[in-house]
């Protein structure tokens, strides 16, 4: 009996490891990771992109208004897989810490419960995040957060899904360009050698 029950749970097994791959999250908001971003052109301001700070590989737009969300930003790569979409972040209308709870719930019923905490342990800025991995190797991150008052991060409730591979793989295709600067550029860092006063890096009255 017990060796005729081992199919079965075979069966069980994998039909429930593909329902789980099912749930890996790759659109919200109509936006999809590794989408040409010509396929959204008509949903967000092409004129508005930008390259994102330390990462100039990497281009960002701000998106049209969609029901839901207040503001977004969709990033792109320019180098291994031009204009395919790696990152998509967004921000809810509704700011409030109800409506988040309400959302972290929502998205622990659909993705099971976070990988990882990375917010602070005042509550100030609330963070989870889940991590995803595909058969065909791409590597999916979904940070679900909310901020009170941190002036670094975006107030309110903002979502950030990143095809995390295809982010450090356009990074890497970049830094290989032959035209990759890996200097500062003239006149944005000091001399070498050369070493600054103590009252130029205090902040003063």
């Amino acid at each position: 009996m017990r060796y005729r029950l081992l199919p079965v749970l075979a069966a069980v097994i994998l039909t429930a490891a593909a329902a789980s791959a099912d749930e890996i999250p790759h659109s919200i908001a109509g936006f999809t990771l590794g989408q040409p971003i010509e396929a959204v052109s008509g949903r967000v301001l092409m004129t508005t992109a930008l390259p994102v700070r330390y990462m100039e590989n990497l281009r960002e737009v701000e998106i049209r208004p969609v029901a839901g969300f207040k503001s977004g930003l969709i990033a792109y790569g320019t180098c291994r897989r031009p204009e395919q979409i790696v990152r998509i972040k967004l921000k809810y209308a509704d700011e409030s810490r109800e409506f988040f709870e309400d959302l972290l719930k929502r998205y622990k019923n659909r993705f099971g419960k976070p990988d990882e905490y990375r917010g602070d342990p005042f509550g100030v800025l609330v963070s989870w995040k889940w991590s995803f991995s595909e058969p065909n190797g791409n590597r999916i991150s979904l940070v679900l957060q909310h901020n009170q008052q941190d002036e670094d991060e975006k107030l309110g409730n903002a979502v950030k899904l990143t095809l995390a591979n295809r982010l450090e793989e356009d990074a890497d295709c970049a830094r290989r360009r032959p035209d990759h600067r890996r200097d500062p550029a003239p006149g944005t860092a000091a001399p070498a050698g050369e070493k600054a006063e103590w009252d130029a890096l205090i902040p003063a009255r």
